[in-house]
């Protein structure tokens, strides 16, 4: 992008057409902060009412560094991607210790806190403190590779540095350097949409967009074709005795870390499988039906899930066996919806 571009129109456009978001009444450096890692990979309206809830519950950084992690895991049940939760945390313990409970007003420090790329500090750089930062995400991806006509792949790391430097050239400081970041952000979300025709006769940069006067809109932005998802196969169980449910924690590290689960086996386990893995667990079967089956999917891999319900002969030492109150308390992923609907 060159700087024959004028942005002013955008953060006009902006300023008379911004949705009345939580976030934007009080554009603290921490509120920022919350809604920008809450909104990654979630859309707004799922995240307004768990950023309200996040917020009551934790309203500054001192309280996010203090929360149980239980507690923490229980305020984002259902958020998914439960490593921006853990994240926040480490962040804010760093903040307390280093930074006086305060996010720093500086690029640089930002990102090298957890959590926190190049697209969240530049968020809070320039929405909660004026600075020229941009933060470039998808929509602004789309709407800068639209508006130039870029033949370049938006999804590789290159592309989205080249972009970020041509938009920093054009910033502004003080409070229009934030306009311009969420004006940016908004013209992607409802106008230079991703799916569907774009609106351009909307568009207040309509007139110096090189894909609106040729009309190619459709064609950008470019992007390299996607790896397809791995499948995983899982059989999972929701395992009774004596009015509890057994749930068991996942590895500390990877896919869902540290989160609550319903037990579960690899691949579609047939009934000798079942009976010889609740064997080794010190229990058996009572009674046994299908429970459904369900998938999920993850950015880079699907679970296909057979379910079974068993009531068991005996409490198994291998699990931790929940009531209702307890299995309330714990944050379980969205991946077992299905099958926490059954309890």
């Amino acid at each position: 992008m060159q700087k024959k571009y004028n942005l002013i129109p955008l953060i006009d456009w902006y300023r008379a057409h911004q949705r009345p978001l939580p976030w934007r009444s009080s554009p603290t450096p921490y509120h920022v902060w919350i809604s920008e890692i809450m909104l990654q990979q979630t859309r707004i309206e799922a995240v307004i009412p768990y950023y309200e809830r996040f917020l009551a519950a934790l309203p500054d950084v001192r309280a996010l560094a203090e929360v149980d992690d239980e507690r923490l895991m229980k305020l984002w049940e259902g958020l998914g991607y439960y490593s921006r939760a853990r994240n926040l945390k480490k962040a804010a313990a760093l903040l307390c210790n280093h930074y006086d409970g305060t996010l720093p007003a500086d690029f640089e420090e930002l990102r090298s806190l957890p959590g926190i790329g190049d697209y969240t500090a530049g968020a809070i750089a320039s929405i909660a403190y004026g600075l020229p930062e941009p933060a470039v995400d998808g929509n602004v991806l789309r709407v800068y590779a639209r508006l130039t006509a870029c033949p370049d792949d938006v999804m590789s790391v290159k592309t989205r540095k080249a972009v970020t430097a041509a938009l920093r050239e054009l910033y502004p400081r003080g409070g229009n350097a934030g306009l311009l970041t969420q004006g940016l952000m908004e013209l992607g979300e409802n106008i230079c949409i991703p799916n569907g025709e774009p609106r351009c006769k909307e568009c207040p940069l309509n007139s110096q967009c090189q894909a609106y006067r040729t009309n190619t809109a459709s064609q950008y932005p470019v992007r390299a074709p996607k790896k397809a998802r791995r499948i995983e196969e899982r059989t999972v169980f929701i395992l009774r005795y004596a009015g509890k449910i057994a749930m068991r924690k996942r590895p500390a590290h990877g896919l869902l870390a540290d989160l609550w689960e319903l037990p579960a086996l690899d691949g579609m386990a047939d009934i000798d499988t079942i009976e010889a893995w609740l064997a080794a667990c010190e229990t058996s079967i009572e009674t046994i039906k299908p429970c459904g089956q369900a998938k999920h999917i993850f950015t880079h891999v699907e679970w296909h899930m057979t379910g079974y319900d068993i009531t068991c002969t005996t409490e198994s030492p291998a699990f931790v066996w929940m009531d209702k109150d307890a299995l309330a308390a714990c944050a379980i992923p969205t991946a077992f919806k299905f099958y926490r609907a059954q309890f």
